[in-house]
């Protein structure tokens, strides 16, 4: 019903559940934007007529994120696949603990932030400090 109201043209849909997705999209028809919630997501939900990506990868791989749906909208799956799994292991990484603090941590160790998080939140534990930086190491982010 709120699909049908003018100034309402899209939602953003994290359940995980791509059933729920699905039906979503069959329901409010195709003008109705439907944009990913979880990054891991991102293609799989364009592949059944989501619109693109509400991203937390983007902060720090915006240009792959990007191309990811301008090749999924524009119907070249073997591209999108391809950047779908270069990014996993990233996007993996940064979902290792609450959002946002790792993708806060990684933008530090890329210089671009100070990483501070503020109460309720805490700093990244150690081990997974060292998996973030592995994973943005591996992905080519820092050295």
């Amino acid at each position: 019903r709120l699909a049908r109201i003018d100034n309402i043209v899209g939602i953003k849909e994290a359940s995980g559940s791509l059933k729920q997705m699905s039906d979503v999209i069959r329901l409010c028809g195709p003008d109705f934007a439907v944009l990913s919630g979880d990054d891991f997501f991102t293609l799989p939900l364009m592949s059944i007529g989501g619109k693109g990506v509400i991203s937390v990868v983007s902060n720090v791989a915006p240009a792959d994120m990007a191309a990811l749906v301008d090749a999924a909208a524009a119907g070249d799956m073997e591209k999108a696949l391809a950047l779908h799994h270069r990014l996993t292991p990233l996007v993996d990484a940064l979902f290792i603990e609450t959002n946002p603090v790792p993708v806060k941590a990684l933008l530090q160790m890329m210089g671009r932030i100070d990483g501070e998080v503020r109460l309720p939140l805490c700093r990244l534990t150690d081990a997974n400090l060292e998996k973030l930086r592995q994973a943005a190491m591996n992905y080519g982010l820092i050295s």
